[in-house]
């Protein structure tokens, strides 16, 4: 090869040489390896990007790189593009830059020149203001390379923290992902996984039985269900992979180029004034029979559209996107299905993870609150409670962006506070009639305040469920709050759409002097 490199003299040879090259780069990996990749129900690196990117679309960059390791004979196989293709394309027209590691070249092991193509991409995807679009399936560090892959390592992780917050950074992981690998895609905006063909993990279970004795699966300890229900590390767990980047193309739908723009406007024939009188009938009476906000939230986005996060972990909270006019947004709702919808530290983590990505890239967010206050244990209070609910605490009274909250039924005690309320910045509050309003549940508050009074009667069933019900018309309702003007107003529920609608339409304009300071301290 380097002989036919230095022999070409006329232009039609540089040219015939040149498309051999490049023939030589896109399908640099064996017939064998290709059949593996697709026997596994995977598709090779660049079959990924092809599906990924609108048709047509993608330009390559670094095509002719090459590794330049000489340990362990690795100068003897020096294939063109190394072990990722990289490049740029668009995404219903939108530019993203993208980078797909390739299995079927050294198992996708990372190394320098790896490293250098990877963070290439990210740095113009950093420069021009588009997202990035990470596909992992790698089988970690490059040993060949020592040291150097560790420090590979190390620059990608430096773009990823540089540009959180500046460009959308997404990361599919369609294979192997584990080690050092981990940290790239955890500190990414979104991940998702494939179920069955990816995995993620700091330490595989052979390690993992030698040092502690634990038996384990490769799917149990980090696969797409674990990691998407029980650890939170992923957002999203697929079907398959045509599902995965499916699914990608519609969630950057929900998502600006960069911070410094908003979101596309998706034209919709849905009128925002539009009434809902299925919303009426939405809460039970009963208070404390559950119902799913999932279809209030329904009810309220334009054509019933709700596309949800971290579904399959805390699920007694909601978050996703949906829109209204056309106009992205985020929203974050109480599960009453769920725990009756209470606040834990899962659901605090996940409900401020997303509330703070929202916030970043100018995505206003509609607060739908049905929450009766914090789950109370020993091992909440051992786990830091405190410290993880005050995180959503945060992410809401940080959040500069466009807020409105709707109070469907229960708002009691500090998770009233912590779920957008009017005292941490929300712009716009409404209350449904039945909301309540309350430190708590009038059982718990009437136990409380007049424990002497019913211990003392001779009938205590009896004189409980009289001062409850005084309680109730005194303080579980939203008209107190309202006069307060911590609710800006009490709307009838089949009304919700308009009335958000209207508020997000005046809202779009908000502006919000901050103090300086370097950053905020959050609890982490």
């Amino acid at each position: 090869m380097s002989q036919r490199l230095q022999s070409p003299e006329t232009f039609e040879e540089k040219l015939d040489l040149l498309r051999d090259l490049r023939h030589q780069a896109i399908h640099s990996a064996s017939e064998k390896a290709v059949e593996k990749q697709h026997a596994k129900g995977k598709y090779t690196a660049r079959e990924r990007i092809e599906k990924l990117l609108d048709e047509g679309s993608f330009q390559e960059l670094d095509t002719f790189v090459r590794h330049r390791t000489h340990d362990f004979d690795m100068q003897k196989q020096r294939p063109w593009g190394d072990a990722v293709v990289t490049g740029h394309g668009t995404i219903d027209g939108r530019p993203v830059a993208v980078f797909s590691q390739d299995f079927t070249v050294f198992g996708g092991s990372l190394g320098e020149v790896m490293s250098e193509k990877m963070c290439k991409v990210m740095d113009l995807a950093a420069k021009i203001g588009c997202p990035v679009i990470g596909i992992n399936d790698s089988g970690g560090a490059r040993i060949q390379e020592g040291v150097v892959s560790l420090g590979a390592y190390g620059d990608v992780f430096q773009r990823n923290v540089d540009s959180s917050g500046v460009i959308p950074q997404i990361s599919l992981i369609m294979g192997p992902c584990a080690g050092g690998a981990v940290y790239s895609p955890a500190i990414t905006d979104f991940i998702g996984m494939v179920k069955e063909t990816s995995h993620m993990f700091i330490t595989g279970p052979d390690v993992i039985k030698t040092v502690t004795g634990e038996e384990v699966g490769f799917e149990e300890l980090g696969g797409a269900v674990a990691h998407s229900s029980r650890s939170g590390v992923a957002h999203f767990a697929f079907e398959d992979e045509d599902h995965a980047l499916e699914e990608t193309r519609y969630l950057l739908s929900f998502l600006p180029q960069n911070n410094l723009e908003t979101a596309p406007v998706v034209p919709t024939s849905d009128p925002a004034d539009r009434e809902e009188p299925a919303l009426n009938d939405a809460v039970p009476a009963n208070p404390n029979k559950p119902y799913d906000m999932r279809e209030v939230i329904k009810l309220v986005a334009d054509d019933g559209e709700f596309f949800e996060v971290h579904e399959n972990f805390a699920r007694n909270i909601l978050c996703g996107f949906a829109r209204i006019e056309g106009h992205s947004i985020g929203v974050v709702g109480n599960q009453p299905n769920q725990m009756a919808g209470v606040l834990d530290i899962e659901a605090s983590e996940k409900a401020a993870r997303f509330i703070r990505t929202c916030d970043a890239f100018n995505v206003p967010l509609v607060t739908f609150c049905d929450v009766p206050g914090f789950l109370p244990g020993t091992s909440q209070e051992w786990n830091g409670i405190i410290r993880h609910g005050a995180k959503m605490l945060y992410a809401y009274a940080e959040a500069t962006v466009p807020k409105v909250t709707v109070i469907t039924r229960k708002a009691y005690g500090g998770a009233y506070d912590v779920m957008a309320s009017k005292h941490l910045g929300s712009d716009m509050n409404f209350a449904w009639p039945q909301a309540e309003v309350a430190v708590m549940g009038a059982e718990g508050a009437v136990n409380i305040i007049y424990r002497r009074d019913i211990s003392g009667s001779p009938t205590p069933d009896e004189r409980r469920t009289v001062l409850m019900d005084d309680y109730k018309a005194r303080f579980a309702n939203p008209y107190v709050a309202a006069e307060r003007g911590y609710i800006d107003d009490v709307i009838e529920p089949s009304q919700t759409r308009a009335k958000v609608a209207t508020a997000l339409r005046v809202l779009r304009t908000k502006r919000v002097d901050q103090p300086k300071r370097k950053h905020g301290n959050i609890p982490l």
